[in-house]
């Protein structure tokens, strides 16, 4: 057994709680094993970790899990709603002022939450994620959010990250995988055009992004990958047909429902604007060999959103069409149905989002679901004002840097480079400076550029 993320215990104890999210209840002795392997520090210990995943992998589901959530593209059609599919047509002078804009606003909203995603997550000092971060701002002056965080100390013995990012210092969107992935998927597109493969997405990985630039499912899945093909294969010399996405997306992968897939939504949405069906698709070939069901669809649901954002600016009609992609009996579509409904009867945002912590609060604070519901809600209580709705988003923690980045990317891509009217643009200096190898320094309006020349060729 390869380790990868974390610890084999670890991931074992990760997986216990991704099953029964499943639906398939772990059995106390089950639970009694490893609470033993954890008390003694066994956490290298595969030989007794091993059977254990086996045991987990054979468990039948309940008889009381209700949920259709199959993982293939067909039966994931099959189980959606209605919905528009293709939009209109707009001309290449506006995609391309919206391209600059949703790249900019994807660099901007993941520079606002990168200082602060850890105290997002985990809180400090006895405080959950969103009030560590209100606390954080009050002692120094800048709350509610209105610009990047400032890094000054304020004797609370709070503190945050990325110096690089924060106000004192910030002058570019510095290396991070929410940017990453958006590259790699420009790159992948410009090689392989629409008829990329997911085998495609992962050579582009191995070429691309170093081992350590990566996270949680994507680090479990790239290494199933590269143990199960051999490196002839990978250098071109053979080919071989017997990885699956199924065994690269679930072999000791316990993160397989987690937010990773959603962060890589943007550059399959920008690539296909007005066309929110083959942006799903596109998203479903990038997302079903690191992730399953509710992983999935959450890529899928926002790149559907963000391709239609080049059309629909209303953040409602724009949720709608994103949840028309996924399977109508999900938990990803049951929350977010439950959301919009909780929003009608609560006045301000922070409100929202007690009921959302109360409800999705024992989920990660790096799972898809519940981040989900931060970034819709952005959305909703930003009334899909730029800098509003970026600001918004990462005030409602959890994984601030990812939900502020595809808030920006939806909006942004709305509004258009003209029409962000914001102060967190002008301090990237339009420049990123990413770890994803051909992206080295790169202005965001040369990759807007570069992006509407693959939506040309995509439409064509």
């Amino acid at each position: 057994m390869f380790t990868g993320w974390t610890s084999p215990l670890s991931l074992l104890k990760e997986e216990l709680v991704q099953r029964e999210y499943e639906g398939h209840p772990i059995p106390d002795e089950i639970r009694e094993k490893v609470a033993v392997l954890d008390k003694e520090g066994d956490w290298m210990n595969t030989s007794a970790i091993d059977p254990l995943f086996d045991q987990i992998g054979k468990l039948p589901r309940s008889t009381a899990f209700h949920y259709e959530q199959p993982n293939d593209l067909e039966s994931i059609k099959n189980a959606r709603p209605d919905g528009p599919r293709k939009l209109e047509h707009l001309s290449s002078a506006r995609i391309l002022d919206q391209l600059h804009g949703a790249w900019t606003g994807r660099a901007c909203g993941c520079a606002l939450g990168k200082p602060v995603e850890g105290i997002g997550m985990r809180g400090l000092k006895g405080m959950d994620g969103r009030e560590t971060i209100r606390t954080y701002l009050e002692n120094r002056g800048h709350w509610p959010l209105d610009f990047y965080f400032s890094g000054a100390d304020a004797g609370d013995e709070l503190s945050i990250h990325c110096p690089q990012s924060q106000r004192e210092n910030i002058k570019f969107m510095e290396p991070d995988d929410d940017i990453h992935y958006t590259l790699i998927a420009l790159h992948v597109l410009e090689k392989h055009g629409s008829e990329f493969t997911w085998k495609n997405v992962a050579d582009a990985w191995n070429n691309c992004l170093p081992y350590n630039a990566i996270c949680t499912a994507e680090t479990q899945a790239i290494l199933n990958y590269n143990n199960a093909v051999p490196r002839s294969v990978l250098m071109g010399r053979e080919s071989v047909n017997w990885v699956t996405s199924d065994y690269t997306s679930t072999h000791r992968n316990p993160y397989r429902e987690w937010i990773g897939a959603q962060i890589r939504a943007d550059g399959w949405g920008y690539a296909c604007a007005g066309n929110p069906e083959l942006a799903a698709e596109f998203a479903w070939r990038d997302a079903h060999w690191t992730h399953r069901a509710n992983g999935i669809y959450g890529e899928m649901m926002f790149a559907a959103i963000i391709a239609s954002a080049f059309v629909v600016h209303d953040a409602r009609e724009l949720i709608a069409i994103g949840l028309s992609e996924i399977p109508r009996n999900c938990r990803l579509s049951e929350a977010v149905t439950a959301a919009l409904d909780e929003i009608t009867r609560c006045n301000d945002f922070h409100s929202y989002m007690d009921w959302v912590q109360l409800h999705y609060g024992d989920l990660s604070p790096v799972h898809t679901v519940n981040n989900a519901l931060v970034v819709i809600g952005s959305m909703i209580y930003g009334q899909m004002d730029f800098h509003k709705s970026i600001c918004t988003s990462v005030e409602g923690a959890w994984d601030t840097d990812c939900n502020g980045a595809t808030c920006g990317s939806i909006v942004g891509a709305a509004r258009g480079a003209r029409g962000l009217n914001s102060t967190l643009v002008s301090p990237l200096n339009d420049t990123i400076k990413p770890k994803v190898f051909g992206f080295e320094e790169i202005k965001m309006h040369e990759l807007a550029e570069r992006t509407l020349q693959v939506q040309k060729l995509i439409t064509k």
